[in-house]
């Protein structure tokens, strides 16, 4: 299949947050619970429309443990796009989003597109981040925000969408060098 584009996204963020299985549920439209956690980097694609374009989207699903992040900082390299994933039943993995977000515009392409994630909206009564601190600290850095549910597939496709949106955005404006896509 032919494509006008390809977009380099990265999914980042704490050990078990969910980021495999929402890469799952959008590049196969499944949630699996048995899989191992992620050693490095594991890699997906697929294809989009977006005004009238095909864009082809390499999307690496980075490790989220501490002692893979020197190895994952060449995987930002390249990179429009990173979907920065929390736990909404795991404050701890909040309060390490600034520093994965300070990491990715450190060492991924200038004007990355990023979309702040709280993941496990279904798990409600589990909740120990508000939907509104997650769209404060977006708002207060100008990045795009949405709760998903990779168990449910709620927001996934979405999340995905506005980011490729504004990417293809991007490139309309001349933001980007495309030579060096």
């Amino acid at each position: 299949m032919s494509y006008d584009y390809i977009f380099k996204l990265i999914v980042i963020g704490d050990q078990s947050v969910g980021k495999t299985c929402i890469l799952l549920q959008f590049t196969e439209k499944q949630f699996r619970l048995d899989h191992a956690p992620t050693i490095g980097v594991e890699f997906a694609a697929r294809n989009v429309e977006v005004d009238d374009k095909t864009i082809k989207l390499h999307i690496w699903d980075t490790a989220g443990l501490e002692n893979f992040r020197a190895l994952t900082r060449s995987y930002y390299r390249g990179a429009t796009g990173a979907i920065l994933v929390y736990d909404v039943t795991a404050r701890h993995t909040f309060q390490h989003v600034a520093s994965w977000l300070e990491q990715a515009l450190q060492n991924a392409n200038p004007g990355l597109v990023v979309m702040l994630v709280g993941n496990k909206q279904d798990l409600q009564q589990k909740r120990q981040v508000t939907f509104e601190e997650g769209a404060a600290f977006a708002r207060a850095r100008g990045i795009g925000f949405m709760e998903t549910s990779a168990c449910s597939g709620y927001n996934v496709e979405e999340a995905f969408a506005r980011v490729v949106q504004q990417i293809h955005d991007n490139v309309k404006a001349g933001v980007y060098d495309l030579n060096s896509f």
